[in-house]
Parts: structure tokens; C-alpha cells; sequence
């Protein structure tokens, strides 16, 4: 009776989902801001990755407690994309 206990015991331990979180940044776009509202707001911080460049952003967080950075994820060094052209003749 123990081992069947302590077996399903464990088994439930080992297919318990944990808990995942959301991906933070998006990678179309390069450059993030990082919000932070404290303990005063009740929001924490997040992330707002929807920046085309560093002086859009920092005009976004300015006044804010925020800072600007780049996109970890954003493909720096991704070939561009190759396109097909048609021939006419």
C-alpha cells in the first residue's frame, strides 16, 4: 500500500505542468522598452518591444520609468530575403 502510494505520489509530481511564461520580446522589432511601475503601480515591469529605433523609443519613455534597449532577439545578422524575378521575353 505505501509503494503504490508513494508511486502515484510521484508520478503526479512528475506530470504536474509547471508554469510558463509569455514570450517578452518580439523579434520584428529591434529595439525594446523596459517599463518598470514598482511597487506603488501593482504592475511590476514588462516589456513593450514595438520600437523601430532607439530615439522613438526613448521619446516614448521620456517622463516614464523606463529604459530603451535592443532586442536580444531581434535577427541582426539574418541574410535578407532573396527574391525571385521574373523574366520577360
Amino acid at each position: 500500500m505505501r509503494f503504490s502510494f508513494g508511486l502515484i505520489m510521484t508520478a503526479g509530481a512528475l506530470l504536474t505542468p509547471a508554469s510558463a511564461n509569455a514570450q517578452t520580446f518580439d523579434p520584428r522589432y529591434p529595439v525594446c522598452m523596459h517599463v518598470y511601475s514598482g511597487a506603488n503601480g501593482g504592475g511590476g515591469e514588462w516589456y513593450d518591444c514595438s520600437f523601430t529605433s532607439l530615439p522613438q523609443c526613448r521619446a516614448t519613455a521620456y517622463g516614464r520609468s523606463a529604459i530603451c534597449d535592443l532586442n536580444p532577439y531581434y535577427p541582426v545578422h539574418a541574410p535578407p530575403p532573396h527574391l525571385r524575378y521574373r523574366r520577360s521575353g
